[in-house]
This record gives C-alpha cells, sequence and structure tokens, in this order.
C-alpha cells in the first residue's frame, strides 16, 4: 500500500497548507457524489485518511518516525480519523455532511451505526454465565449542541430554502410543465446552516465518549463467539447501532478446554499410585474427591462426571484428570537407601 503522502502526492517536508490544498483537490475530484467510478467512495476514504494523519501533528511525527506499516497496525481507520474536521468538507461545497458520515462510518450522522470489539473472559466467568461490565468508546452526538454542530446561537435559516429543507424547480415538459421537489444541497434538507461551530465538537455535531455496558454472557460460550448487544454502537439523532463483541477466553493455570470438557493433570507421589488412596481433585467449582485404586499407572485418565462447562443443550460436560506421577529430584541418604530397597525386592 502506498504511504499518505504518496496517496495525497506531497513531499514529506510538505507544509500544513500544502497538504491541505492537495487534499481538497483530490476530495473535489474522488467525492463518490460526483465521481461514479466504482473506486471513487475508497480513493476518497483512503486520501482522507492520510490527510487526518498528516494534518495532526503528533500522528504525523508518529507516523514519520515510525513508518507506515507500523503506524496503521496500531491504529484502527476509526482511530485514524478521529479528530478530523469533517466540516472542512462543507467548505469544499459538499452541504450533505450525512452523506460523508456515511461514507465514513457506515451510519448517516443522525443515526447510529455498529461497533465492534473483544470481550475478554476467565475460564470461570465462561462456567458461570452472566454479566460483565465493559467499557466502550464510541461515537455519539455531542453534548454541548445535542448533535446540531453549532455554538448557542449559531445556527440560522437556510437562505437556499428559507429554512424549508426543500427546492422546488419548474421544468418544461413541451406544453406542460410541472414541479420537482428536492433536498436543499445548502443545508442537507435539514433547514438550517452553521455559521458559528460549537467548540465542544468543531462543527461536526458528533463527539467520542467513553462507556460502560453491561454484556450478557451465555454459559458455555465458546471462543470466536460472538455477542450481540442491540442498542449500545454508536449514537446520533437517529436509531442507535448495536455493538458486537468477539469472545476471547484467557489460558487458564490448571484447566485445558475440549469442548464442553475440561482436561487437568493430576499429580500422584508413587506410594500413592501403588497403594491408592483417595485426593481432592480441583474443579471451577471448588474441588472433588476422587479415589485412585492401586497400582495406578501413569498417563491414566479419570473421569469425573458433571465437573466440565455448561453445555448449550444442557446438562455439563465431564472433567477428566490424567495421572502424572511425581518424580523427586532432591533425596535424603534415608530415602535413597529405601529406594535402592525398592529397587532389590520389584527388581528392574
Amino acid at each position: 500500500m502506498k504511504d499518505y503522502y504518496e496517496i495525497l502526492g506531497v513531499s514529506r517536508n510538505a507544509s500544513k497548507e500544502e497538504i491541505k490544498k492537495a487534499y481538497r483537490e483530490l476530495a473535489m475530484k474522488y467525492h463518490p457524489d460526483r465521481n461514479k467510478s466504482p473506486d471513487a467512495e475508497e480513493k476518497f476514504k483512503e486520501i482522507s485518511e492520510a490527510y487526518a494523519v498528516l494534518s495532526d501533528d503528533q500522528k504525523r511525527a508518529e507516523y514519520d518516525r515510525w513508518g507506515h506499516a507500523w503506524f496503521t497496525g496500531r491504529y484502527s481507520a476509526e482511530d485514524l480519523l478521529r479528530g478530523f474536521d469533517f466540516d472542512l468538507l462543507r467548505g469544499f461545497g459538499f452541504a450533505d455532511l450525512d452523506r460523508i458520515f456515511d461514507i465514513f462510518f457506515g451510519g448517516g450522522r443522525g443515526g447510529g451505526r455498529d461497533l465492534t470489539g473483544e470481550l475478554e473472559l476467565e475460564l470461570e466467568e465462561v462456567a458461570s454465565g452472566g454479566e460483565k461490565e465493559v467499557e466502550v468508546e464510541r461515537v455519539e452526538e455531542c453534548p454541548s449542541c445535542s448533535g446540531s454542530g453549532a455554538a448557542p446561537g449559531g445556527l440560522r435559516a437556510c437562505a437556499g430554502c428559507g429554512g424549508s429543507g426543500w427546492r422546488e424547480f419548474t421544468r418544461s415538459l413541451g406544453s406542460f410543465f410541472t414541479s420537482v421537489r428536492t433536498s436543499c444541497a445548502e443545508c442537507g434538507g435539514s433547514g438550517r446552516v452553521v455559521v458559528k461551530p460549537c467548540q465542544g465538537c468543531g462543527g461536526s455535531g458528533r463527539a467520542v465518549r467513553k462507556r460502560r455496558v453491561r454484556v450478557r454472557i451465555p454459559p458455555g460460550v465458546e471462543e470466536g463467539s460472538v455477542l450481540r448487544v442491540r442498542g449500545e454502537g454508536g449514537r446520533g439523532r437517529g436509531p442507535p447501532g448495536d455493538l458486537y463483541l468477539t469472545v476471547k477466553i484467557r489460558e487458564h493455570p490448571l484447566f485445558q478446554r475440549v469442548g464442553s470438557d475440561l482436561l487437568c493433570d493430576l499429580p500422584l507421589t508413587l506410594p500413592q499410585a501403588a497403594l491408592g488412596c483417595t485426593v481432592e481433585v480441583p474443579t471451577l467449582r471448588g474441588k472433588a474427591s476422587l479415589r485412585v485404586p492401586p497400582g495406578t499407572q501413569d498417563g491414566h485418565v479419570f473421569r469425573i462426571r458433571g465437573e466440565g462447562l455448561p453445555r448449550p443443550e444442557g446438562g455439563r460436560g465431564d472433567l477428566h484428570a490424567r495421572v502424572v506421577i511425581k518424580v523427586p529430584t532432591h533425596l535424603t541418604e534415608e530415602q535413597r537407601r529405601y529406594l535402592r530397597e525398592y529397587e532389590r525386592v520389584f527388581g528392574s
């Protein structure tokens, strides 16, 4: 992929004004409402992403220092566009910012959009299910201007449509005349234009905010499952989007998961395995008592029913405990004497 300087066609020491000028020309050329080529929308997003980075002093310095691959690998497209002055596009002659937000975020300026993320869970949380609270960063209506993009008193009626939001044109068809009613291009159909932008959002009508969201966890949920939280995506004046969280399960120090079953090691000493014993086996719900018969061999697997994870169809999986004979690494002289006696009695 080309780097951002190549995308805008500027040198690496280009000034802010040169970068802005290059972006203006390319934005006019590739705006998908004017350019009907199949790749125009993607090109428009690409040059806007490049401008968003290179017009920001901090992002540009980081980009110059670490390079394109490292920089873009650490940030999502939403991160790169955060802080972008969308109202700048109005200055380029694009009144319909709803259309612009739809191109960048998959939803109109007035409505919400879906968000995605990861939900990390402990195996104990998978076993019990329930609810978990997560922090989500999302785009919402700016609280300072309620999404209008204007400071107090900063809206006026659109001169193009007189505040109606519509324009009417009369067309002749032979000896007949017909009136055509369309949304006003100057105000995007709102009937109002911003003359004093809101300082909180720079006139975009949107702000990035962090929220705590409660997520329901189905018992026994699988790694890679996607949980949907309705109405907790991006916010706007229209219906909010949804939040989609991909489940990631942290590695457990004792248990390995196989479907609804769990596997673990069961350490035994040589006398315990040879003579038999009763031991306590750890489970996700506490401990289970297990009788080990005399002569148990290394690698033998005991099954403890119902101590696995919940199954989607009901019931629970099993816990499989694999015997691991512990061989002492540090012996006293007395222990050595007993082991030699054991070897003499039992043979090789």
